[in-house]
């Protein structure tokens, strides 16, 4: 590889790096506490049914507690 080969690849380096620089800059803002509302909408939420599925979680752990935890099959009262 001859020295302007190496050039334009050391140009063509600097250029994705400047442009992936920039790419992640622009993308940082700060959002406003009157923004926060739309980015908080229920569809976003990793788990949109959370209280529900903790309340499940509790009375399954309480029914499944004499037989174990949550690994065993069966035991407490057998619902669920």
């Amino acid at each position: 590889m001859n020295n302007q080969n190496l050039g334009l690849y050391k140009r063509i380096i600097k250029l994705i790096f400047i442009l992936a620089i920039s790419h992640t800059l622009i993308n940082c803002t700060s959002v406003q506490p009157w923004q926060r509302r739309n980015l908080a909408k229920p569809q976003m939420a990793l788990d949109s049914a959370s209280m529900i599925n903790e309340l499940r979680s509790h009375n399954y752990g309480s029914r499944e507690a004499g037989s174990g935890g949550n690994s065993a099959s069966g035991g407490g009262c057998g619902c669920y």
